[in-house]
């Protein structure tokens, strides 16, 4: 039975959101009195940012394996990196995933959804999750998410959260099937003068205006942020490069200091051995007038 809930599910996540319900529920009427009724009307509806990555997979698979790919091949090499490797990894992994992240904004636009930034940060940590964790790569490429996943990279992704996140237990295994764009249809050439044409025209200027708006204050947003993290790096190295002149003023004196020292020992070593000498030569004088004393005390 998994496997043709499995294949169900596969058909019923290509859907868009607005399909989905009624093409559950009508699928499940026609299951009616079969074992698969009740585990396909139980399906759930995906989130948006899970459709949306379950969107990529089908329209862009060898996109998705590629990132899957590449974050086997890093996690792989990060063990053997430097802290200063490990920061490039992070970028380059970021840097793939936003580009990724964005393909899939467009596609998501193309069948008619628009993406806000909240919805795309969730598909980014997605991607992000599936390129950190192999579990959370195998769920991404089932296409069966009903919600967004999400790693730190240092502990394993929990099995009950990533169980929860998929629309059957079974999907983890399972490769979504590949989908083109559907179609467009004939176009319409029948000339109908609309009244309201001025009307929608003013509407969708609007749009496009709020919609650059928004884009605007996100990039201002994203460019005071990075300018901030610059001044604040800019500080720290000059600090550091303070600190570093200093130490090395210190060491330097130090350096100059030693040699001062090792002179003034090598000088103190030949007055003791001098010392040492006229002792014993003391001694023995001491000893011989002793013994003459003695000799004539007799």
């Amino acid at each position: 039975m998994s496997e043709e809930l499995l294949e169900i599910a596969d058909e019923l996540y290509a859907l868009t959101p607005g399909e989905f319900t009624a093409a559950r529920d009508a699928r499940a009427k026609e299951l009616k009195g079969t074992d698969l009724a009740a585990p396909v009307k139980a399906l759930k509806k995906p989130g948006l940012a899970a459709w949306v990555v379950n969107l990529l997979v089908r329209r862009e698979a060898g996109q998705v394996d590629q990132l899957l790919n590449v974050g086997a091949a890093l996690r792989e090499a990060q063990a053997a990196m430097s802290a200063g490797e490990l920061r490039t990894l992070t970028k380059q992994r970021r840097q793939v995933t936003a580009a990724v992240t964005q393909q899939a904004r467009s596609l998501a636009a193309e069948a008619g959804h628009k993406v806000t930034q909240a919805v795309a940060d969730q598909v980014e940590a997605t991607l992000t999750a599936a390129m950190v964790d192999a579990e959370c790569g195998r769920a991404v490429r089932s296409g069966l998410l009903i919600a967004p996943l999400s790693t730190t990279g240092v502990d394993p992704v929990d099995e009950a959260e990533l169980a929860a996140a998929l629309a059957v237990p079974e999907a983890l295994g399972f490769t979504a099937t590949a989908r083109e764009a559907p179609e467009p249809g004939p176009p319409d050439l029948r000339v109908v003068p609309d009244p309201d044409a001025a009307a929608k025209a003013r509407s969708a200027a609007r749009e496009r205006r709020d919609q650059a708006a928004t884009a605007y204050d996100e990039a201002a947003a994203a460019h005071e942020e990075a300018a901030a993290d610059v001044d604040r790096l800019s500080a720290r190295s000059l600090q550091l490069q303070a600190e570093l002149d200093e130490l090395r003023r210190r060491v330097a004196d130090a350096e100059s200091e030693l040699d001062e020292v090792d002179d003034e020992l090598g000088d103190a070593e030949d007055v003791r051995d001098e010392a040492a000498a006229a002792l014993r030569t003391a001694t023995a004088e001491r000893d011989a007038a002793q013994a003459a004393y003695e000799k004539l005390e007799k």
